[in-house]
């Protein structure tokens, strides 16, 4: 009998046929053909394909047969094998880092460890605080489970009889007496005033997520519209041409021990495609290791032989820190010869064609202080902390810094990767060093004399982001402690500013209060604090809109920028509540001016980025070549002894702060178990482990 034919072109044909592709370490069934010649043909692909194709769907009456069937169950079991083998393996790990740091012993309470500006009394009196919520928690659990065991639960009636009728003797009736007066002390003194806190932190919540929907908004409507800066001119190709298409720019690098990065920021900058005899580069070092600023002498020097107009600045005394050095560079005499300055920071590296993207902004637009370009990260995969960073980073950058650029000519000066006017900054005063953040200080004083900022976020360039957790700590306590010691010293000037009302309004009720002060206030307040305690004092309620729905769709709009990190959206939510701690201290540190709320401290650099990863995001003509500087051998030999002394140096350490609420948090998950209040108990079983990871300083960078 001649065989069948499928209306696909497949040959119906009998007997039963099994290929088997041995891939180590995975098994995958790629094609299984039943016996019974009916073209009832199963599919098993390993790799995420279907199981079966038409499983159940018989069209010669007769099902898989044994052997199949077999195969099908080795291939589960295989998989189900590994994933155990790979969460074993990953528990292991996790357990043996645990036994580690703590048989170190090392804390934050060291004072190299502890961030900059943060006072040790209110360091120590914040962690007597936490320790206070704690111990009461761990008393009231007790106290509720032993209720709990007795059958007294809210509202029901042996609940209600403790409340009115006397108790017996005895051990127990102590105890049901003790119990009757606590629920009636938590019920009419603090569930009240409890209540009011939260109903204020929620109506903060909701504010602050309303003002990041209406920024989303915004950037989608500006890609909607593909609005973006234009420039009235462009600029030459040719850098020898000159002319007016090529103003006097004069770029600054300041540094201070940044040994890892230096001589990558020093060859992107003296690769600018800018005519020679039109920029001037200032190295403004202030080191105070005696190797690296010889080294970093000695690259400048390089640069100089090779024809790169550059000079070495260095200062023996930090006084006034970033911006003392930039204010000292900017003094220089020659400096009234040049137009524009662009600064960046040690670990940037901008592309050849950063001053032709930026500078023909400024070209018939008297009113233009600022250029900003965005940034682009090299270690953003580097481990779970860039990761989250990046997704922070890329939301400010995308959405707050272009929809403020846009909308209202004005945005916070990001430090690095831009290009001022000159005329601009003398006009504002020039850099001051009365905050840690001076870079906010002069836009902020920029914009109060009516000059206008104009974002790029096409325009990148690279730098890195710390992978330490205690260096990252050390930044974010910097970043919100000086925003409010720069609120403190700027609001009468704001006030009594000749700009509109509303630019007014912007500065004081948006820029400072509720993205510098509210945000971390009520991060912490709302579901460090709050929340735990609603659990033992359950007459105060958070609803689950509040603890879940709310929070799940920030994190979802705040990952939008990045839609490659969406799988991080979880641990994202639980990261940025983590961190709330240390914003809240540094914010109440720069507001009271608690502690050396004036020390700055320079972010440790890895030394990362490279020139493959520059080229990454340049696109030049074959032609045009990068020139690098290579250090004899002998220097990289000190460099590298150098580092090794350094990394020996370095220790994983244990936040006691962060560890305090991780045991707070989860032990009021213990407590919401009684109340069988599942989305709260979810939601503080994650957060406690969160803080938990990040107490043991077991996300970032893991030193062995």
């Amino acid at each position: 009998m001649a065989p069948s034919f499928h209306w696909w072109g497949k040959d119906d044909y009998r007997g039963t046929s099994v290929v088997v592709k041995m891939e180590n370490p995975n098994w995958s069934i790629s094609e299984m053909s039943s016996p019974s010649g009916d073209g009832n043909e199963y599919d098993v692909a390993g790799g995420g394909g279907r199981e079966f194709a038409g499983v159940g769907a018989r069209k010669g009456g007769r099902g898989k047969n044994a052997k199949q069937i077999t195969w099908v169950l080795l291939v589960k079991a295989h998989r189900a094998a590994g994933c155990l083998t790979s969460l074993a393996s990953a528990a292991v790990g996790l357990a043996s880092a645990v036994r580690r740091r703590v048989a170190a012993g090392r804390t934050d309470s060291d004072s190299a460890s502890s961030p900059p500006g943060e006072s040790p009394v209110l360091r120590t009196r914040f962690y007597s605080c936490i320790k206070l919520f704690l111990w009461l928690s761990v008393l009231l659990l007790g106290f509720e489970v032993a209720a709990y065991l007795k059958g007294w639960h809210l509202g029901t009636t042996e609940l209600q009889r403790l409340l009115v009728m006397p108790a017996s003797f005895g051990a127990s009736g102590l105890f049901e007496t003790l119990y009757a007066e606590w629920v009636q002390l938590r019920s009419e003194y603090i569930a009240p005033p409890l209540q009011f806190l939260a109903n204020t932190c929620v109506i903060l919540f909701l504010i602050q997520s309303a003002d990041r929907l209406i920024l989303c908004l915004g950037c989608f409507w500006i890609r909607f519209k593909k609005i973006q800066p234009v420039p009235m001119q462009a600029v030459a190709k040719d850098p020898e041409s000159g002319g007016d298409d090529f103003p006097m720019v004069l770029v600054q690098i300041p540094m201070c021990n940044e040994k890892e990065v230096y001589q990558q920021s020093i060859a992107a900058v003296c690769n600018l495609d800018w005519p020679r005899s039109n920029i001037l580069i200032q190295v403004l070092d202030d080191s105070d290791d005696p190797m690296t600023r010889t080294m970093i002498e000695e690259e400048v020097e390089k640069w100089q032989q090779n024809g790169a107009h550059i000079v070495y600045r260095h200062r023996v005394l930090r006084e006034g820190y970033k911006a003392g050095n930039l204010k000292s560079a900017m003094n220089c005499g020659y400096v009234k010869d040049y137009e524009f300055v662009a600064i960046f920071d040690a670990d940037f590296q901008p592309s050849p064609d950063f001053l032709k993207q930026t500078i023909p902004h400024f070209k018939e637009n008297e009113e233009l202080g600022l250029v900003q370009a965005r940034w682009a990260f090299v270690n953003k995969g580097e481990n779970l902390l860039t990761r989250l960073q990046n997704i922070n980073l890329c939301f400010h950058f995308e959405v707050e810094q272009q929809v403020n650029g846009v909308y209202l000519n004005f945005f916070g000066f990001n430090g690095t990767a831009g290009v001022w006017r000159i005329k601009a900054l003398e006009d504002a005063g020039g850099w001051l060093e009365r905050t840690t953040v001076e870079d906010m200080d002069i836009a902020v004083r920029a914009h109060l004399k009516g000059w206008k900022f104009i974002f790029l976020n096409d325009v990148e360039c690279l730098c890195e982001l710390p992978e330490s957790y205690e260096a990252y700590r050390k930044q974010q306590h910097r970043w919100h402690s000086g925003p409010m010691q720069l609120f403190r010293l700027c609001l009468p000037d704001i006030v009594r500013s000749k700009i509109g009302f509303w630019k007014k309004s912007n500065l004081i009720l948006l820029f400072f209060l509720l993205r510098k002060l509210i945000l971390p206030f009520y991060s912490f307040t709302l579901f460090c604090i709050i929340l735990p305690m609603t659990m033992f004092i359950p007459e105060a309620e958070l609803p689950a809109w509040v603890v879940c729905y709310v929070p799940a769709t920030m994190s979802f709009l705040s990952i939008l920028p990045a839609p490659r990190s969406f799988p991080f959206i979880v641990p994202y939510l639980l990261f940025e509540n983590t961190m709330s701690v240390t914003k809240f201290s540094a914010m109440i540190s720069g507001l009271f001016q608690l502690g050396s709320a004036y020390e700055w401290v320079v972010t440790k650099k890895s030394g990362r980025s490279s020139e493959g990863d520059l080229f990454s995001l340049v696109k030049k003509e074959p032609k045009q070549q990068r020139v690098a500087s290579v250090p004899d051998l002998e220097t990289v030999a000190k460099v590298e002894s150098q580092l090794k002394k350094e990394s020996k140096q370095k220790h994983n350490r244990i936040y006691r702060k962060e560890l305090a609420l991780a045991f707070l948090l989860l032990t009021a998950s213990l407590r919401s178990l009684l109340s069988a209040q599942g989305m709260h108990f979810y939601f503080l079983l994650f957060q406690g482990i969160s803080f938990l990871l990040v107490g043991l300083d077991l996300i970032g960078e893991q030193i062995v």
